[in-house]
């Protein structure tokens, strides 16, 4: 085999088929098998996960999972699973998988199987979340906290606020919970604005305790709270860390019993059944978080035990390839039918092209193929009535994931019907399109003709769940997370670093000095000692 992606004979393989393939319409293909769309599902852990609507044959998924395993997918997989240091660039083991592996799991990292681990840091998240639930957690002034802000930013922001939304309808509406990232201060007013600081607990997420956004909004929520509050021994009673800086966080005040710890095999968009989870667990419970890392276990499992051809986040990855490499899609469009995953479509751009967006081999040599692609989405259907016009009628290719649910958690007659229908129609609308001669049956204008016809060929993936329950949520969350593991896979990449956010956060320490002393040289480009003297005036 070779080892460079392009020279490998399954690369060429695929290469002569897409020659063969390329022109072929989705409406031929059913046509010539009319039990495609029963044929080209899968149905596994409660997911009816339909890839029929997709530009592929049978062939097409022979040569693509072919590749996969000539690329080393099975025991790739297999490392992960046991803890093998595979992110190589940082000499790291990757595991997220662990946090959600059940009690009586052996996982080792350098001989020390860390589940234990695991499992008593859940343990003291789930006495600390039952504490501040039943109102026994008192705050400074004898107070029971009513109010829970999270401050973090990446993975420490978007996974506990893409599951405390999505997992909205399962959370304590006597508490309000809200979550800062942005070190724009008006993400901290805002979150701010009406709370009291006797009332209010904050959760500071930062692995390292000493990231700039996290730290100027947590140093900010501490002059805030202690304002109002008057005494510097009150933080202790309203600041809690998720971090494994023992040494900043008591400087920072807070009591060293409420640091809630995890480890460098976590990477943070891998994080959010960590501790990082912590704010998650506090909003829905103990025993709802525990199902969310029970649904994730599962997905690990079928991911990990069964055979690619019917395995869901394999089928995802391998057409991940197959549209960006081939049919040159720059893009991945995300639409969940469900207004309770509005925030997923953003948890899941930073899962995604954080982990894929290489330009390197994990031997270093540069790519001479397209890695990542871009993830975009919004909740349906209200994405109908903005941007689906580009992808029913424009001239790009943008493959899309349908995500809907059987039952709405909220029981308004008809709406669950009416939100379901539309998200089949779309995909059949997608897949099929529209011809001139049916447009010209309708008896519409002659020269109007070409602008009501759907080309049609657009394609699609549909996953159908019963509900969309605490267990479910973790079940999508791993199908995305794996798919991702497959495509770094074959694109012979780390998926599990990120280099790439460093450059930017570097220079700002440069610039930061100059804007706040005007006397200060400036020895940039010229566009950059503009921009700093513009901002100095």
């Amino acid at each position: 085999m070779s080892t460079v992606l392009t020279n490998s004979e399954g690369w060429k393989a695929l290469e002569k088929h897409f020659v063969e393939i390329e022109h072929t319409h989705i409406k031929t293909l059913f046509e010539k098998d009319k039990n495609r769309g029963q044929r080209l599902t899968v149905k596994d852990l409660g997911i009816y996960f339909d890839f029929s609507k997709h530009r592929i044959t049978d062939e097409t998924l022979d040569l693509l999972i072919n590749l996969a395993r000539d690329r080393g997918l099975e025991a790739k997989r297999a490392a992960m699973f046991s803890g093998e240091k595979i992110n190589i660039t940082e000499n790291r083991a990757v595991l997220h998988t662990a946090l959600r592996a059940p009690k009586d799991s052996s996982i080792k990292v350098d001989g020390h199987n860390v589940v234990p681990d695991v499992h008593e840091v859940l343990d003291k998240m789930a006495g600390f979340a039952a504490k501040i639930r039943n109102g026994e957690w008192k705050g400074f002034t004898g107070k029971s906290i009513k109010n829970v802000v999270n401050i973090g930013i990446g993975g420490s922001d978007l996974g506990p606020v893409m599951a405390y939304e999505a997992l909205k309808h399962y959370t304590d509406r006597s508490l309000t919970f809200r979550f800062v990232s942005n070190v724009d201060g008006s993400d901290l007013a805002e979150a701010l604005i009406d709370l009291r600081a006797d009332e209010t607990l904050f959760i500071i997420s930062s692995k390292t305790f000493t990231t700039l956004e996290t730290m100027t909004n947590a140093q900010s929520a501490r002059s805030w709270a202690l304002k109002q509050l008057g005494n510097p021994s009150a933080v202790a009673r309203h600041f809690v860390a998720v971090s494994t800086n023992e040494k900043e966080v008591m400087k920072f005040g807070i009591d060293p019993q409420n640091i809630f710890g995890f480890w460098d095999w976590v990477g943070g968009r891998y994080s959010m059944s960590a501790a990082i989870g912590l704010s998650t667990m506090i909003a829905i419970g103990p025993d709802h978080y525990h199902e969310m890392l029970n649904g994730l276990h599962e997905m690990d499992e079928h991911f990990r035990t069964v055979p690619l051809h019917k395995n869901i986040p394999v089928i995802m990855g391998i057409l991940g390839v197959w549209y960006n490499n081939f049919f040159g899609a720059q893009t991945q469009a995300v639409f969940p039918y469900e207004n309770y995953l509005k925030r997923f479509p953003a948890y899941l751009q930073q899962l995604t092209m954080e982990s894929l967006g290489k330009h390197v081999t994990l031997g270093g040599e540069k790519t001479n193929y397209q890695t990542g692609i871009i993830y975009w989405g919004e909740p349906g259907t209200n994405g109908q009535h903005s941007f689906y016009q580009l992808i029913h009628q424009g001239t790009k290719i943008i493959p899309v994931d349908f995500i809907g649910f059987k039952k709405s958690l909220n029981t308004l007659t008809p709406h669950q019907d009416y939100l379901i229908a539309n998200m089949i129609a779309q995909g059949e609308a997608l897949a099929f399109g529209k011809t001139t001669e049916e447009v010209r049956k309708e008896g519409v204008d002659e020269q109007l003709i070409p602008h009501k016809v759907f080309e049609g060929n657009r394609p699609s993936s549909t996953f159908f769940l019963d509900t969309l329950s605490p267990e479910n949520l973790g079940k999508l969350v791993a199908m995305y997370e794996h798919s991702v593991f497959v495509q770094g896979v074959i694109w012979g990449i780390n998926p599990f670093d990120q280099m790439g956010v460093e450059l930017g956060k570097v220079l700002a320490q440069n610039i930061i000095p100059e804007l706040l002393d005007k006397q200060k040289p400036i020895a940039h480009d010229s566009s950059t000692n503009a921009l700093i003297e513009f901002y100095r005036q």
